[in-house]
């Protein structure tokens, strides 16, 4: 079936980074058939420039498109731009602000842009609570049908994040482990030794709560949780996350911390603001299979290293013994397994050791744009948030944004602190 890729926003700073060089990729290794990319922009600007370093590989696949995205009569030229006949589909990645993509949806469906061959892929922010979330939600639905509503995370497309699940499926050893009966207690964390890096304006209206722990974290621990049955359907994927979720429980103020790092006042020039950069909250879910095990969930930013790994920790007898499986998301990414064995020697002395897989060195793995691109265009949305599950995220976190919004002074830390000094310290 042949595509056409609609993006707005294609001169923005997602498109530049991460979708071009993705297509780029996609395009050279031929794994999708008959594709042709749309651009679309406010202003008037030359191909070379948009394709930048990729231009080599995109040239003959893509077009530029100039409209005002406020003007009913430009859609319509983009209607008949496009001119997607009946065995053909047509996706519109919005990479806009929420707002933008707000007025982009509703005048697609307006100029006839929604019909059955029409796909619509979303950035996150999806909402800032729940209740806008649901708006939006509820805005879209107006005009494009669940079916064809793609909502991205791209953590859920990482190597990593698709092998907790095959990990899971495939490993008689560990599928019969997975349970509270052998599990003490499991941690998400998505740690950053960067600070803001100047994107003030963004994050002063966003904080880690919003930025990572809504979606990514929530969804890794989703996947984490997620019954996975022995025969694995990848399609029901979105439903298992989301009957996953539906267990948790709304988090707890009083288990939770948020500080911002010292020195972000100054960066975003806003003396009071509150905005928080760490976030760590413990869960707990009503599931039988894991009632009673605690689940922490860790992000923040200017810390001491950069990390993102699903840590679950096994059952012991006695303190001695290990106990650690690793899903190391970002970077090196792999699954590590703690062990202690015997020293080699006369005596009996232990050692501890690490059983690891990670992809050999010349594995060149798909960025996470590339699988989430070739699996909307394969009409796959397993590794896509379902609505179900953007808003019970946002209802398991509402207890935390209530309880922050009332707080007047956030306590800070020294950028460079461990995630566990922070904690501790707040």
């Amino acid at each position: 079936m042949k595509t056409t890729l609609v993006i707005f926003g294609i001169t923005g700073h997602l498109a530049q980074s991460k979708l071009l060089p993705a297509l780029a990729n996609i395009i050279e290794s031929k794994s999708i058939d008959d594709i042709s990319i749309i651009g679309v922009s406010r202003r008037e600007v030359e191909q070379y420039q948009v394709l930048g370093d990729h231009h080599h590989q995109l040239t003959g696949t893509t077009s530029l498109f100039q409209m005002d995205l406020d003007n009913n009569d430009d859609y319509m030229r983009l209607r008949e731009y496009i001119s997607v006949g009946q065995d053909e589909q047509v996706l519109f990645y919005l990479s806009v602000p929420p707002d933008s993509a707000a007025n982009i949806i509703e005048r697609l469906g307006q100029a006839g842009l929604n019909g059955p061959n029409s796909k619509l892929l979303l950035e996150k922010p999806f909402g800032k609570d729940l209740l806008s979330a649901q708006a939006m939600i509820d805005h879209t639905a107006n005009h494009f049908d669940e079916s064809q509503v793609y909502r991205i995370d791209h953590y859920l497309a990482k190597e990593m994040a698709q092998n907790i699940v095959m990990f899971r499926a495939t490993n008689a050893i560990f599928r019969h482990l997975w349970s509270s009966k052998y599990i003490e207690r499991i941690e998400v964390i998505a740690l950053e030794s960067v600070d803001i890096e100047g994107r003030a304006g963004f994050y002063d209206q966003t904080g880690a709560l919003r930025d990572i722990v809504q979606g990514h974290l929530m969804q890794l621990l989703a996947l984490t949780l997620s019954d996975i049955p022995d025969e694995l359907d990848w399609d029901t994927l979105p439903g298992l996350r989301l009957m996953a979720l539906e267990s948790v429980q709304p988090a707890d103020p009083a288990k939770s911390v948020h500080a911002q790092y010292e020195g972000y006042r100054d960066e975003v020039n806003n003396a009071s603001t509150q905005v928080e950069t760490f976030v760590s909250l413990a869960l707990e879910s009503t599931d039988e299979n894991w009632r009673g095990v605690p689940l922490a969930l860790t992000t923040g930013k200017a810390l001491n290293r950069k990390k993102t790994e699903v840590r679950v920790h096994f059952k012991r007898t006695h303190e001695a013994q290990s106990n650690c499986l690793i899903f190391k998301i970002q970077p090196n990414e792999g699954i590590l397994i703690n062990l202690v064995t015997k020293k080699a020697g006369y005596e009996r002395e232990v050692e501890h050791q690490e059983l690891s897989y990670m992809y050999p060195p010349d594995t060149r793995l798909p960025e996470a744009y590339e699988q989430v691109l070739v699996d909307a265009i394969s009409s796959r949305k397993s590794l896509f948030a379902s609505s179900g599950e953007v808003l019970r995220s946002w209802e398991i976190l509402a207890p935390l944004q209530e309880a922050w919004q009332a707080e007047s002074n956030i306590k800070t830390y020294p950028k460079g602190s461990r995630a566990r000094n922070v904690i501790d310290n707040s």
